[in-house]
């Protein structure tokens, strides 16, 4: 983890769920080093006054009057120095390491010091600061000696202070470098969410756009097949002309209708309060499915075993729908003129079937056949993949073709 020798090292650190950039103080972190001086500063002044006073028992903890000025001064410098730790504190404790052989005053101000290299800098580097404290600390306790305390009594209270202060800042530091690193899981965890909603968002759309494929093809394929046929029999009764009219102003009505249902579900944004209506037809619409291309001219034969269509989950009835589209488009593309019989049965527990058969073409193409993407079969066969049932489709033994699915239907 990298070094913010700006960050306030243990009780007096700003908090853990910040991590500023740059040295740019704050508020509280003003506050903060505010309340670190001030406290200091009382300790120079307690230290001070305690040694201008000595106890006539004791012996003078210094023997002159201007060491205990130089010491107080001392302090004071220490305490100045307070304000620049966050941008120096390696060298600033370098630099003041001298001063903890002698110096009362300075003692809380530079154990702030001492706390700041251990949280913002190696633990090499700590050890090492630690290492020397510990060099100093003994020529203190012969230069300052307690009067009331042995020497190496002394020692080993600066000992365990020295520890405590590493083991604290230690701690802080590991406590830190926790919270980063769970920040920084939680940030990729939650842009890792964003792009699964966005890959989600676009596979939906990418079935909406095969939706618009599915439910324009029938349209326009019956748009074709009328407008063929006022153009081959141009000599057509009026009444027939204009029911064939009607019937291609009804398909484009329609079809601009869907297209613009899809068009409004792709331009749609997430969250809103309402959502855009969708083409999405179910089993019970199958009737008017085979009506449109009764009307159309196309020979269709049903055999509807399903007793309550409304029964039928949206999902598997619109997959059904798609099914049937799917083939009777199919049929007027590649078999113009055949008959197809169309297949529905199935009940809860025991799945839909849905079989569409015609007969396979005779000769080639015939000239003006309709267009195809080719990707019809393929987005029909994902879509039952995708609900969990299987799809056959080809010519079979009697040499009819025939598309037929199997979808689930839960009990």
């Amino acid at each position: 983890m990298p070094d913010h020798p700006w960050l306030l090292p243990g009780a007096l650190a700003v908090p853990t769920d910040q991590v500023r950039v740059g040295p740019r103080r704050t508020t509280r972190d003003w506050i903060v080093d505010g309340v670190a001086f001030l406290i200091s500063l009382l300790w120079v002044l307690f230290v001070t006054a305690d040694a201008t006073t000595p106890d006539p028992e004791l012996a003078p903890r210094l023997p002159h009057d201007w060491m205990i000025a130089a010491d107080a001064l001392i302090g004071l410098a220490c305490c100045v120095l307070l304000w620049f730790r966050r941008r120096w504190p390696l060298g600033l404790a370098v630099a003041t390491l001298p001063l903890t052989a002698f110096s009362m005053a300075g003692a809380i101000p530079l154990l702030i010091l001492y706390f700041t290299v251990v949280v913002h800098r190696r633990t090499a580097v700590a050890l090492a600061i630690t290492a020397a404290g510990l060099c100093t600390n003994f020529l203190f306790s012969y230069l300052r000696p307690e009067p009331d305390m042995p020497y190496w009594v002394s020692t080993v209270w600066g000992v365990v202070l020295s520890v405590t202060v590493l083991a604290w800042g230690m701690f802080v530091r590991a406590r830190r470098q926790l919270v980063v690193s769970l920040r920084e899981r939680a940030e990729r965890a939650e842009a890792e969410q964003q792009l699964r909603v966005a890959q989600a968002r676009q596979l939906e759309r990418t079935r909406i756009a095969r939706e618009m494929h599915d439910v324009l093809a029938h349209r326009i394929s019956l748009l074709s097949l009328h407008a063929g046929a006022l153009e081959f029999r141009p000599d057509a009764p009026p009444e027939e002309v204009a029911k064939a009219a009607a019937v291609i102003r009804g398909s484009a009505h329609s079809a601009l209708q869907d297209l613009r249902e899809v068009i409004g579900v792709l331009r749609a944004e997430g969250g809103g309060e309402e959502d855009p209506e969708r083409p999405q037809p179910t089993l019970a619409d199958l009737p008017s499915l085979i009506e449109e291309s009764r009307a159309a001219g196309v020979r269709v034969n049903v055999a509807d075993l399903v007793g309550a269509p409304e029964a039928v989950p949206a999902a598997i009835g619109r997959s059904a729908y798609r099914i049937v589209q799917e083939g009777l488009t199919n049929a007027r593309k590649h078999a113009p003129g055949a008959a197809v019989t169309v297949g529905v049965a199935g009940e809860p527990g025991a799945g839909l079937t849905v079989e569409i058969r015609n007969r396979w073409p005779v000769g080639g193409p015939a000239d003006g056949q309709i267009p195809g993407t080719g990707t019809g079969l393929v987005g029909i066969t994902e879509r039952v993949t995708l609900a969990g049932g299987r799809l056959e489709y080809g010519r079979d033994d009697s040499g009819d073709f025939r598309l037929a699915a199997w979808l689930p239907w839960p009990a």
